[in-house]
C-alpha cells in the first residue's frame, strides 16, 4: 500500500445519544473526542439513532396502511382520475 492516501482506519467508539447504547466498531470516520469503553480508550462518534433505536428495528414503528383506513380513504378519493378531469 502507497504511504499517506490511505484514511485512518481503525476502531471506533459510536454512542446512540437518544438511549446511550454503546458499540465498537472499525471506522474511518474523523473525531476529536475520547472515551473509555471496557477499560480501553477509544476514538468517540456521537449518534443520533442507532438499530438500538430506531422505529423500523425495535418494532415499535406504525404502518401507515393500518392508521385507521386513512390510505384507503386517499385511494377511494383521489386514485380515480379520468382523462375528462384533466
Amino acid at each position: 500500500m502507497k504511504e499517506g492516501i490511505h484514511p485512518n482506519y481503525r476502531e471506533v467508539l459510536f454512542v446512540d445519544l437518544s438511549n446511550g447504547f454503546k458499540f465498537v466498531t472499525r471506522s474511518c470516520v474523523n473525531t476529536k473526542e475520547t472515551d473509555t469503553f471496557e477499560g480501553k480508550e477509544y476514538p468517540l462518534f456521537k449518534l443520533d439513532t442507532s438499530s438500538e433505536s430506531h422505529p423500523f428495528y425495535t418494532g415499535t414503528q406504525k404502518s401507515v396502511d393500518n392508521m385507521g383506513g386513512r390510505v384507503e380513504r386517499f385511494r377511494n378519493r383521489f386514485g380515480k382520475t379520468t382523462a375528462a378531469a384533466k
